[in-house]
């Protein structure tokens, strides 16, 4: 695992609430000079640290639309039924994440689409595969009180794992 210290975290930080930045202006904001920054940020992005870069959409200024969470359980725990719903849900682009849970259900999806006929029509297709759903419980998103927010890094990496470069 790679070391990090408060430089790097400070580099991660920074591109997790803003994205992309000029090298220049990241270098100004972790107080470094731009070619060690640079190199750096090419040493996180090679390490698969950073995994991306993406623009935040405000959908509310684009489309109308509504978010849904909806837990489900699968009435079948074998691993094709696993494979199977996974593989329904990656050819879905409204459903936008899912995450497979350990516990009562067996998965969280969160959907995005236009409204709530649109978000009954994705559920008819998913029940008419036969995929085996056993229960499913929707929950519609009245408004985000705190979305997307960057992961806590100074919370999930002990000053034990950074280095005191």
């Amino acid at each position: 695992m790679l070391r990090l210290d408060d430089r790097d975290l400070a580099i991660l930080s920074v591109l997790a609430r803003e994205g992309r930045l000029s090298k220049a202006d990241l270098a100004r904001r972790i107080n470094l000079s731009p070619t060690p920054c640079w190199e750096r940020l090419k040493r996180l992005e090679k390490a698969g640290i950073i995994a991306g870069y993406r623009a935040e959409i405000a959908l509310r200024k684009l489309a109308p639309h509504v978010t849904v969470f909806v837990t489900l359980e699968l009435d079948n725990h074998g691993a094709g039924a696993f494979q199977a719903f996974e593989q329904m849900v990656r050819g879905e682009p409204e459903i936008v994440q899912c995450w497979a849970l350990g516990g009562g259900f067996d998965y969280l999806m969160q959907i995005v689409t236009r409204d709530v006929d649109s978000y009954q029509r994705l559920i008819d297709r998913m029940l008419e595969q036969g995929l085996g759903l056993a229960r499913y419980y929707t929950y519609i998103v009245t408004k985000p009180v705190k979305a997307d927010g960057p992961p806590p890094l100074d919370a999930l990496l002990p000053s034990g794992d950074r280095s005191d470069a």
